[in-house]
């Protein structure tokens, strides 16, 4: 019964989590540059502010979750290429590490004040990629 509860709140972060990337990169990127500088500068604060307050709740709701479905499995993770799925619980894994050393690269940026523009965009489009290629595995998992 845990399992399925830990599956259904870390499917739903994952949706929150990769949506609010889809938006940043897709929708958000674009359609600001049709804004005067001034409405560009102050709705990127408001929306990255918002974003990283509600992005930190489901972040730790989609790696606690991730934990304890990857925790049922722990057994296969001793022989990560023993099994089909196995590697590509493995593979996620890596992924999901990536993603957290893409944020500790962020917060170096931010806090050495390095973070441009180019940065930023590279940074969010490599997180969705990740994220994007975690869902892939995790339907190829259900083989």
């Amino acid at each position: 019964m845990l399992y399925s509860w830990l599956l259904i709140v870390h499917l739903l972060a994952a949706i929150a989590f990769i949506g609010t990337l889809f938006f940043e990169v897709f929708i958000w990127h674009r359609a600001r540059e049709e804004l005067a500088w001034s409405a560009q500068f102050t709705s990127e604060q408001a929306i990255a502010r918002r974003s990283r307050q509600v992005l930190h709740g489901v972040v730790v709701l989609l790696y606690g979750a991730g934990i304890g479905l990857a925790w049922h499995y722990r057994g296969v993770l001793g022989a990560p290429w023993a099994s089909h799925f196995s590697a590509m619980l493995s593979l996620k894994i890596v992924l999901a590490v990536s993603i957290i050393g893409h944020y500790l690269l962020l917060a170096y940026w931010l806090t050495q004040k390095r973070l441009s523009p180019l940065r930023a965009v590279w940074i969010r489009r490599s997180i969705l990629g990740h994220m994007v290629l975690i869902v892939i595995l995790a339907k190829l998992m259900l083989r």
